[in-house]
């Protein structure tokens, strides 16, 4: 072990002894250099960057926020005098969304402050303004991506004039928001009331009354105030009736749109519910037979009398022979003197059927519905491309929905196809005012100076491989030059197996390899030895 690391020093103190002043100056350079880069690199990787979170906050609203950083590990940092709260920069977004989520904060707003810095001193106060509004827009559609369900998000955001004067108050925003949400999925209540909020604080005075949330199948998203009363008999019926009109709004917009296309078709479904609702007690009584009109005996008793002889008197009460008492018994009259008499007493106790129905009527029934149907022909411009077969299948399927939904005790009759044809409304025309929502994804880019940092490491690799395969040529050159004074030296070397030879042998010798090798020479020195003859 202890010669392999001395041959290796030696190897290193060999080839660093061989180089130039030049090259042991640029391999310095290059290697302080990449340390250099390395360490900066580190610096910038592990480095916090904090920004701004939420400002204008207040005090109180500030230290709830930075309670539940600190819970959860997040590095903060409280600036201008309390009232904004920073954290890293690439927490940023999640926080908005999870502090939106549990109602925070009541006050403030999301710091767009950053935009400025790339703002030129010649730029007008309508083009700062304009980058403002772009700015807020893709912040506030980047927040709504992260939240689960949504794949894409397009905003509109109006924000108010300035008044002239300093007194004006200033004006109301609004928001319009398009969500393209997963197949299938369906937003909770609390994550509607975390959207709203959401909104509703990346605007500066944006009230959630001027904020509109509707999806890619125009289905809007309505925001529940905890505040009112929903237990009202209006309220809860209005959310029913819109509860209904929707699901039956999606069915047939699923329906038609895996048929046309989900762009080309538009659906409207109106409603009228009943929400009479009827609890009542029914005690019946039917026979087991209902066929003869009969129960079931339980318990019966039956008592034949009947006397024969002399002096037989009259008894019981005369009656006509279609009467019968109520026990079932019978009277056959004697005669005077001699004769007979026969009583029958027959008495049946029979169950029957005792229903008790106690019957809580549904909440509410469907007593009309009407389903308004726009489709756009193949040839947006020619309304004659769609088939009237076409329109006859939707007709025939908007007519079986209407029949199914529509509360059967409320109609009386079954409807006529002519009452289901007035229910039904298809418009065949062009859309003009279509909903184009962007696909494209904003690409993350990269801070500058990773691209700098990069290009010097690729630089500086370059130069270390053309420094390497010099060096490395140059001592393959060294090496060949080695083996060839090794190999006329060892040529020179007389073997010392031959005999011994003369010295006249030696120089004819001498001379016929330098003849050989070194003609110019050999050329040379003859003309020399011809002078002086």
């Amino acid at each position: 072990m202890n010669d392999a690391l001395v041959n290796f020093k030696n190897k290193i103190t060999g080839y660093w002894s061989t180089r130039s002043r030049k090259q042991k100056m640029i391999m310095i350079g290059s290697t302080a250099l990449v340390i250099i880069i390395v360490m900066v690199a580190s610096f910038f990787a592990t480095r916090t960057t904090l920004v701004p979170l939420y400002s204008n906050l207040k005090p109180s609203e500030t230290g709830s926020i930075k309670e539940n950083l600190d819970s959860q590990g997040i590095k903060n940092e409280i600036a201008d005098n309390g009232t904004t709260i920073k954290v890293p920069q690439e927490s940023v977004d999640t926080l908005k969304v999870e502090l939106a989520a549990e109602g925070i904060p009541e006050s403030g707003s999301i710091d767009y402050s950053f935009f400025s810095q790339g703002a030129g001193l010649g730029m007008t106060e309508n083009e700062f303004n304009v980058i403002k509004l772009d700015t807020m827009q893709t912040e506030l559609s980047n927040l709504i991506k992260k939240i689960d369900g949504v794949e894409d998000a397009s905003v509109m955001i109006t924000l108010p004039d300035k008044g002239v004067f300093v007194s004006e108050s200033a004006g109301e925003a609004s928001a319009s928001i398009v969500l393209n949400t997963k197949s299938g999925y369906k937003f909770e209540e609390s994550q509607v009331n975390s959207l709203y909020h959401l909104v509703s604080k990346s605007v500066p005075n944006l009230p959630t009354d001027n904020i509109v949330i509707m999806n890619q199948d125009f289905e809007y998203y309505d925001l529940k105030n905890e505040n009112s009363s929903f237990g009202s008999a209006f309220q809860s019926q209005n959310e029913i009736k819109k509860e209904i009109e929707r699901d039956i709004q999606r069915q047939v917009q699923n329906m038609l749109g895996t048929i046309m296309g989900r762009d080309k078709v538009a659906v409207s479904v109106t409603t009228d519910i009943d929400f009479t609702q009827e609890n009542r007690e029914e005690n019946l009584v039917e026979p087991v037979d209902e066929e003869n009109m009969a129960g079931i005996e339980i318990s019966a008793q039956r008592i034949n009398e009947s006397y024969s002889g002399d002096a037989a008197e009259n008894g019981g009460i005369p009656q006509s022979e279609d009467s019968a008492d109520s026990l079932g018994s019978s009277y056959v009259e004697g005669t005077t003197g001699s004769g007979d008499y026969e009583k029958t007493d027959e008495t049946i106790n029979s169950e029957v059927n005792r229903i008790k129905k106690e019957i809580v009527e549904s909440p509410y029934k469907v007593k009309d519905l009407g389903i308004q149907v726009m489709v756009e022909p193949p040839t947006a411009d020619d309304p004659n491309s769609l088939s009237q077969q076409s329109v006859d299948d939707i007709t025939q399927i908007l007519s079986t929905i209407i029949r199914t939904t529509i509360d059967k005790k409320a109609v009386g009759e079954e409807l006529t196809d002519d009452e289901l044809n007035q229910k039904i409304a298809i418009s065949v025309q062009p859309f003009n005012g279509k909903m184009k929502i962007s696909e494209e994804e904003n690409a993350s880019s990269l801070p500058i100076w990773v691209y700098i940092v990069g290009g010097v490491l690729l630089l500086v690799i370059i130069i270390l491989l053309v420094l390497f395969f010099r060096s490395r040529r140059q001592r393959d050159l060294e090496e060949e030059y080695y083996e060839e004074v090794e190999e006329e030296a060892q040529f020179q070397v007389p073997d010392l197996n031959k005999e011994t030879e003369s010295e006249a042998s030696l120089k004819r010798k001498q001379l016929e390899k330098l003849a050989k090798e070194k003609p110019d020479e050999f050329a040379k020195l003859l003309r020399s030895w011809i002078a002086e003859d």
